[in-house]
């Protein structure tokens, strides 16, 4: 019976053992997954399936989106990955607690450190030294066969070497520790093996892969397991959610390797049967191996560790003896708000300050706020101007711990945008530094904190129209010029969006055209896939304890430089905080023209100090000539400024925020104008 036939219930099992995916490739692990783990999160809630594992290879770069969806939807989720080895066949390493989870992302941070960007280099031996705590996988080598002696017999000496390896944590563990539900008592011989069932921490995997000889491949590999003191387990080897998505599984593959698919050969797989499948489905595959299958339920048990449990600690900043972090900001905006009202402190802001800080205490955010004050006060000890923006701007803290120069008294905003205890959003601060000395800034974080407490947050470099149309029309053999014209004409195109067929009529091109169908097809579920990690502009993620086992760590392309797996989606779903230094151009600019304003008239102005209603500076801007002024300088700006006329700081907060596709496609420009002119009277739909 083939795998796509229907299901005879006569040959199925009587007992149906519950079933757990623990062999799952996302799209991160870049041009091998050909699906979101999304979707394989919610087609297992959909088929029933006990648990969920995404194993991507060498990496956990996509395990926060699936257990976020794992979370809404209910369903198991594990955390793991694939390790391959340099030196040994690959394994899966599942964790089982929350230590063991530091451990894998240590051994995965210690792989990337020593290869280049985008490399991982782990021995037998790394993974020995982290191996407490973990449910390891053996995976059989590519290509290896069972009817070769000589492939069976190498992989023997290579099982027995993976196990004897691991041998000493698995009895140590085996001994103490079993499974939650698991009611069979673990005999001696077990135990002395260090696999006593239930505590097992060393398989060995059985896919069905669907080619006609895979009843002997899995009997073959279970005469392995008894020989060599391990258990088998089934899996899945899955690399796509539904059948469906096997095309474009080819074409990532061919993308990979650099091949055209009419010439990619033995690079594809043999079938479409690398998808996931029902408890009922892999019952009635592994019919006759059910003890295979039941492991697969015994490790989604023992596996208890979930995200959830990575409590973000932030760094300790240093405080006077016998002082608390919250006390020690404390003096500090008190001290700075002295600084900043010398003829005395405004009631208003004395208020805004007393509140603030009650709010700050009450979400512990103090040592956050001290670590930007600690920054921005080593740029200004190296005379780097720096400046906080956005929400940070309506806070008094920032003001009068020099984080931001804009007096929030003055602004008149709500502390609560930025930071609120009902919206339970943790602060964030962008610092923007003179961008010629922004490096200054990042090496003095990496020296403050270590390399193993610092790393700056990754950004996933997606699949965009024109990237992905060039990328599959090429792997389908469409010739250069026609690739071309395609590219051409599409842009704008989002994650799942059919490219409009008027596009590519424009293009020269036939939509019904089976080629040019399939090219497009292929090209739309492509669009929003990640093509690699890149470094955030300036994300810092800082941890008390080391980085390295909340998240793995790895090199960038730059020098000096390293980065985490996770991009800012993933630290805020998991409330990790982020510190942003960034570059700005401007500041270098104003910078400049402090230094100017010193040397030939004698005026020493800061940023604060800069004259707030300057009537030559909006008699310029009234004519337009903001050439080269940061947010006023697009020609959209330059054409509205002599329209509108900004005569005050408030107006120039309308001119910037009007003129964006918003309000001109809402058709509110024209009337603004036309009221702020007196040409029409003004109506308020309320008091």
């Amino acid at each position: 019976m083939s795998a796509s036939s229907p299901l005879d219930s006569a040959m199925l099992p009587v007992c149906q053992p519950g079933y757990a995916e623990l062999q799952v490739t996302t799209n991160f692990s870049f041009l091998r997954g050909a699906s979101h783990g999304e979707e394989l999160v919610a087609q297992a809630k959909a088929l029933g399936l006990k648990a969920i594992a995404v194993t991507d290879r060498n990496t956990l770069a996509g395990v926060v989106r699936a257990h976020v969806a794992a979370k809404e939807l209910g369903l198991k989720f594990i955390v793991g990955a694939r390790l391959d080895l340099i030196d040994c066949p690959s394994l899966l390493c599942l964790p089982r607690d929350r230590a063991a989870y530091g451990r894998l992302s240590r051994l995965l941070s210690l792989g990337q450190m020593r290869a280049p960007k985008g490399a991982c280099e782990i021995s037998l031996g790394d993974v020995a030294s982290h191996a407490e705590g973990q449910i390891f996988i053996a995976l059989p080598p590519e290509g290896w066969s069972w009817s070769s002696e000589a492939d069976v017999s190498d992989f023997e000496t290579q099982l027995r070497r993976l196990r004897s390896a691991l041998r000493s944590v698995n009895t140590s563990q085996a001994r103490v520790e079993r499974a939650p539900g698991c009611s069979r008592d673990p005999d001696f011989e077990s135990i002395k093996a260090g696999n006593a069932p239930g505590g097992e921490v060393f398989y060995l995997s059985a896919t069905h892969s669907c080619r006609g000889d895979d009843r002997a491949h899995i009997a073959c590999l279970g005469e392995l397991a008894q020989r060599t003191g391990v258990r088998l387990v089934a899996t899945g080897d899955v690399l796509y959610h539904t059948h469906h998505r096997r095309p474009l599984q080819d074409v990532v593959t061919c993308i990979r390797e650099g091949v055209r698919i009419r010439e990619a050969g033995f690079h594809l797989e043999a079938n479409g049967e690398r998808h996931l499948k029902s408890p009922a489905e892999m019952a009635r595959l592994f019919c006759g191996f059910e003890d295979a299958l039941a492991a697969t339920s015994e490790i989604a048990e023992a596996c208890t560790f979930s995200l959830d449990e990575l409590v973000y600690e932030y760094p300790e900043e240093p405080v006077p003896p016998g002082r608390s972090a919250q006390s020690h900001l404390e003096d500090l905006s008190w001290g700075g708000a002295s600084w900043r009202f010398p003829a005395g402190v405004p009631d208003n802001v004395r208020a805004m300050l007393t509140r603030e800080l009650e709010i700050i205490a009450q979400l512990n955010y103090a040592p956050y706020f001290l670590t930007v004050h600690d920054i921005v006060s080593f740029a200004r000890a190296r005379d780097i101007l720096a400046q906080g923006r956005g929400s940070a701007a309506n806070s008094a803290v920032c003001y009068c711990l020099g984080i931001t120069a804009v007096n929030p008294a003055e602004v008149d905003l709500l502390f609560e945008r930025f930071v609120s205890p009902e919206r339970k959003e943790p602060p964030d601060i962008d610092v923007d530094f003179e961008h010629e000395r922004r490096e200054e800034v990042i090496q003095y974080i990496y020296a403050r904190y270590g390399r193993e407490r610092a790393g700056l947050a990754a950004t996933v470099i997606s699949y965009r129209a024109r990237s992905a149309v060039r990328e599959v029309g090429k792997a389908m053999g469409l010739s250069e010029d026609t690739v071309a014209a395609l590219a051409g004409m599409v842009w704008g195109t989002r994650s799942g969006d059919a490219l409009p067929e008027s596009h590519i009529r424009e293009a020269g091109l036939d939509p019904r055209d089976p080629l040019i169908s399939r090219v497009i097809e292929l090209t739309t579920e492509l669009i929003g896939f990640p093509r690699h990690l890149s470094q955030h502009v300036g994300g810092f993620v800082l941890t008390r304890g080391p980085l390295t086992e909340v998240v793995p760590v790895g090199n960038a392309a730059m020098e000096e430089r390293t980065v985490i797996e996770w991009d800012k989606d993933d630290i805020a779903a998991l409330g990790l905080l982020k510190v942003d230094v960034l570059g700005l151009g401007m500041l270098s600019c104003i910078h400049r023209a402090f230094d100017l304003l010193s040397k030939h008239h004698g005026r020493s102005l800061t940023l604060a100090k800069v004259p707030r209603e300057d009537k030559a500076t909006y008699d310029m801007l009234c004519r337009a000539d903001s050439l080269g002024v940061f947010q006023v300088e697009s020609r959209a700006q330059m054409n509205m400024l002599p329209r509108l006329k900004p005569r005050t700081f408030s107006d120039l907060v309308i001119e910037v925020a009007i003129v964006r596709p918003g309000p001109i496609q809402g058709d509110m420009v024209l009337p603004y104008l036309r009221r702020r002119n007196g040409q029409e009277p003004e109506h308020y739909p309320a008091p």
